[in-house]
């Protein structure tokens, strides 16, 4: 069976999947990888068997039913992607209209590679989401004409109306299904009238494709936002301490990281990449600084720290400490004494150094329940322009300037005036009687 899905072409993606391990008091204790093994893979390729199947069954009794549909890629995204592949020296053919096999291939290129997982990530992204819908147009991402959810490891409503189309053609009273050899009706079934079994037309068919797209859609958002409290929830007793990460998506307002061993993702916003205004790439998904040549992108390794987790909002926020060799620089090298002074440095001045002095106060921005303070408010997520990034550097600038001035004594009352002269004359005349 694996053979047959390599022959016509299917794209098999290795992600990594989590799941939470809890304590005896009902608290995250880790979260752990899943791994599929040979058992998992059988089972899946039986379950898509029955899948196919089911939809070859619909096609031979012209049987209306939802179909489970995947369509290739649109224009912009399939654009987007061979832009970045080209960067990474890659090569995706077919066309303006690109087969499975040619997402294989680009597949076996990159195998060995260490940013395969990377490259794997934007091939997926490049590809639309799967619907139902009574119009068959194949699955392209598992390579079949034809493709229903018959079974699936979580029982769905569209599963249901599956059965209920076979129903139809088995206890039919019409007499192409009752002769059909391959059709066997169990002793004592009777027939019953279509309305009966599946009083569905082609209207309602669409909108309960449509009906059952969005409810799925809704359940994958449930899903997701129970993990991502859970994981907020476990890195509220982690806030101030470091971690290391890889930059796993690029925006224009920073870098989402996910935190190794923990498959944890937080943001870390422009303001906190360094005392640079960074630009962002869309086509090689980087944010490069205008000044130091400092650029980010999606692969590189770097070491964080926990400042705000907002149980809320299901968000984390991280801070840079420092990144290693995998940012890269551009060629044209500032001064060592220049490349010093800037190195650490937040949008707001502050050091990584001063980062580290500040993990313990962290802790002051959460209650005793682990709740944070309303005070707290929200950091914003909007992009930092460039005129906003200049007017913070003059404040900055303003304020060094201003310290390395003396600073202006001050003014004496007359009280303090008389007190000093006297001092003075007292000690003068000790000085004469010496």
């Amino acid at each position: 069976m694996r053979e047959a899905r390599t022959q016509r072409g299917a794209i098999d993606f290795e992600t990594t999947e989590t799941r939470i391990i809890f304590n005896a008091e009902r608290k995250i204790q880790d979260i752990v990888p899943v791994h599929r093994n040979d058992a998992h893979k059988l089972i899946e390729e039986c379950m898509l068997c029955a899948n196919v199947a089911t939809a070859r069954f619909f096609q031979k009794y012209n049987q209306p039913a939802l179909y489970r549909v995947h369509q290739g890629p649109t224009e912009q995204k399939l654009e987007n992607l061979r832009a970045y592949l080209t960067e990474q020296g890659l090569h995706l053919g077919g066309g303006k209209d690109p087969h499975p096999t040619d997402y294989l291939h680009v597949m076996e290129q990159i195998d060995g590679r260490p940013d395969a997982h990377l490259i794997q990530t934007m091939l997926l992204r490049s590809m639309s989401q799967a619907v139902y819908q009574p119009d068959n147009e194949g699955h392209f991402g598992l390579a079949y004409p034809a493709y229903t959810h018959f079974t699936s490891p979580i029982r769905r409503y569209p599963d249901l109306l599956v059965h209920r189309a076979i129903r139809r053609i088995l206890r039919s009273d019409r007499p192409e299904h009752i002769e059909n050899r391959n059709v066997e009706r169990a002793a004592g079934a009777k027939t019953l009238k279509a309305d009966a079994i599946y009083p569905y037309d082609m209207a309602a068919l669409l909108q309960l494709g449509e009906q059952c797209s969005m409810t799925e859609r809704r359940a994958d958002d449930a899903t997701r936002d129970v993990m991502d409290f859970l994981k907020c929830e476990y890195m509220r007793s982690h806030v101030g301490e470091e971690f290391d990460g890889i930059v796993n998506s690029v925006t224009n307002f920073g870098l989402f990281v996910q935190l190794k061993d923990l498959y944890i993702e937080g943001l870390i916003h422009v303001t906190n990449l360094g005392n640079d205004f960074y630009v962002f790439d869309p086509v090689r998904h980087r944010l490069k600084g205008e000044r130091s040549g400092v650029s980010f992108s999606m692969g590189d390794e770097i070491r964080v720290i926990v400042t705000r987790v907002d149980l809320d909002d299901r968000k984390i926020d991280f801070e840079l400490l420092e990144k290693t060799a995998s940012a890269r620089r551009n060629k044209g090298k500032r001064p060592a004494a220049e490349r010093s002074a800037g190195r650490g440095t937040s949008f707001g001045g502050q050091s990584a150094a001063q980062r580290r002095d500040r993990k313990k106060g962290l802790q002051s921005d959460f209650n005793r329940d682990g709740d944070i303070k309303p005070a707290s408010g929200v950091r914003k997520r909007k992009p930092v322009t460039k005129a906003e990034f200049d007017e913070q550097m003059k404040r900055d600038l303003g304020e060094e300037n201003a310290a390395g001035k003396k600073k202006p004594k001050k003014k004496l009352s007359k009280r303090q005036k008389l007190n000093k002269a006297s001092a003075k004359s007292k000690t003068a005349k000790k000085k004469r009687k010496k």
